[in-house]
C-alpha cells in the first residue's frame, strides 16, 4: 500500500477540487476520467517497469515527481494545447483562453487535429512494438511469432523499414502532407531518443537523463488518446486534467511498485502482453485517421491481452515449480 499512498492523497485532493468545480457531478465525472486514463496506460505502467529498472534510483524518483508535473500538466494539458494552436495556426495564449474558457471551441479544434495527433502517436508506439517483436529473447511468450521475428530481426533496420511502409500507405491513403510530416515526426523522434540512449550506454554514461525523456515521450504517445477520449464525458478543461492525472498518478505507482518487487521477473510474460497491447495500440492509432473507433475498445483489448500474459505467467510458474 505504500506504493500507493501519495496517489490515494493525490486523488483525495484532486476530487475535493473537482467538488469545488462541478459539485458532485464533477466529482463522479472525474473518477470516471481517473479510471478512463488508467484503463488506457495500463501497458505503458509494464513498459515503464522495464525501462526503470535499469535507471538510477534518482531518476525514479524523479520519475514519480518531476514527471507527474510534466505528466498533467505538460502531457495532458499544454502539450494538446501547443499541437492545437499549430494545426489551427493560433496564438499560443489565444489557444489557451479557448481551452479554459470555451471548451467545446477546443473541443472541435481538437478533433479536427486529432489525425495528426494519431499518426504522431501511432507512429512512436509502432516503433516501440516493433523494436521488441524482432529482437532476440530469452523468454518468448508467442513462440511461432517471436522465433519468425526473431530471423527477420536479423536484418538490419527492419523495424524502421516496416514504419516507413506503413507510413506510406497511410499518406497515400489520406492524401494529407500535415499527417505525413506528423508521422515522420513520430518515427524522427523515437530515432533520436533510442539513437542517444544508445550512445550514451555505449560509453558508459548514466543515461537516466534520456531514459527520463524517453519515459515522458511514451507516456504523451498513450495520453493522446486519453486527451481526446475526455472530451466525450466532459467538455471541462480542468476535469480533464484533474481526472487524466490521477489516473497517471496511479500509473506512475504501479510502475514503481512493479519494479522494486520484481513483478517483471516474477510473471515472465507481462512484459510480452504490454507490448503486444501497444502494438494493437498503435494499429488502432493508424485505423482512427481514417474510421472512428471506440477508446473502451482501445483499453478493454490492452487490458484483456494483460490479464492473458498474467495467467499464463502463473500457469508456467506452477509447472515449473
Amino acid at each position: 500500500m505504500k506504493y500507493f499512498s501519495l496517489s490515494f492523497i493525490i486523488a483525495l485532493i484532486g476530487l475535493v477540487l473537482a467538488f469545488f468545480i462541478g459539485k458532485f457531478d464533477g466529482v463522479y465525472l472525474t473518477a470516471i476520467l481517473a479510471i478512463l486514463e488508467i484503463s488506457l496506460s495500463f501497458d505503458n505502467a509494464v513498459v515503464n517497469a522495464k525501462i526503470l529498472k535499469s535507471m538510477d534510483k534518482v531518476w525514479q524518483k524523479r520519475f514519480l515527481t518531476w514527471g507527474m508535473v510534466i505528466a498533467v500538466g505538460g502531457m495532458r494539458l499544454i502539450f494538446p494545447i501547443i499541437i492545437v494552436a499549430i494545426a489551427a495556426n493560433l496564438g499560443l495564449m489565444q489557444t489557451i483562453h479557448i481551452a479554459l474558457f470555451e471548451p467545446h471551441k477546443y473541443h472541435e479544434i481538437l478533433l479536427h487535429t486529432e489525425k495528426l495527433i494519431y499518426a504522431f502517436g501511432g507512429a512512436f508506439l509502432w516503433m516501440v512494438f516493433s523494436d521488441f517483436l524482432f529482437e532476440e529473447k530469452d523468454v518468448k511468450w508467442l513462440k511461432p511469432i517471436e522465433r519468425t521475428a526473431e530471423k527477420f530481426g536479423k536484418i538490419h533496420n527492419i523495424s524502421l523499414m516496416i514504419a516507413i511502409i506503413i507510413g506510406l500507405i497511410i499518406i497515400y491513403d489520406s492524401k494529407d502532407y500535415k499527417i505525413a510530416i506528423s508521422y515522420f515526426l513520430g518515427l524522427l523522434s523515437y530515432s533520436l531518443l533510442k539513437g542517444i540512449n544508445e550512445s550514451l550506454s555505449a560509453e558508459g554514461i548514466k543515461n537516466g537523463f534520456i531514459g527520463f525523456i524517453y519515459l515522458e515521450m511514451l507516456d504523451a504517445s498513450f495520453s493522446f488518446d486519453g486527451v481526446i477520449g475526455a472530451f466525450a464525458i466532459t467538455p471541462n478543461i480542468l476535469l480533464i486534467m484533474i481526472g487524466l492525472g490521477i489516473g497517471a498518478m496511479f500509473v506512475r505507482s504501479l510502475t514503481v511498485w512493479m519494479v522494486e518487487r520484481g513483478v517483471l521477473d516474477e510473471y515472465r510474460y507481462l512484459e510480452h502482453g504490454a507490448h503486444y497491447a501497444i502494438g494493437i495500440l498503435a494499429v488502432i492509432m493508424f485505423l482512427k485517421i481514417f474510421f472512428e473507433i471506440n477508446e473502451t475498445l482501445t483499453g478493454t483489448l490492452g487490458l484483456l491481452l494483460l490479464i492473458i500474459a498474467f495467467i499464463h505467467s502463473k500457469l508456467e510458474d506452477k509447472k515449473s515449480s
